[in-house]
């Protein structure tokens, strides 16, 4: 049997005008719970790039083979980040930030 290989995915968010200061101060200060839970899902080598021009945020992680990164959604401080996120950005009826998810074109190793 084939053993899993890492995966990467990429997405975008979206930000409200006059609020990128604010999103980088609170992910300066992001909550040693919610590394904790990210970690623990399997995600790594996460960064997040901000296109100015138009609020675009994009987004990019590694997921280790067997994540469980679909959980984070249920878990009680994934939900308080993002009430805490939710002023700052587009986010759906829950809080959750709108994302929109990019398909790769390219990759150079």
């Amino acid at each position: 049997m084939k053993e899993q290989e890492m995966t990467q995915q990429g997405f975008k968010m979206r930000l409200k005008p006059g609020m990128a200061e604010e999103y980088r101060r609170r992910h300066d200060a992001l909550w040693p719970e919610l590394a904790e839970a990210l970690t623990a899902a399997g995600i790594h080598d996460y960064s997040i790039f901000l296109d100015e021009e138009t609020l675009i945020l994009f987004a990019v992680l590694k997921l280790h083979p067997g994540h469980t990164a679909d959980a984070l959604p249920g878990l009680p401080v994934m939900r308080r980040w993002w009430d805490y996120m939710a002023d700052i950005m587009e986010v759906e009826p829950d809080n959750r930030p709108c994302q929109w998810p990019l398909r790769p074109m390219f990759y150079f190793a």
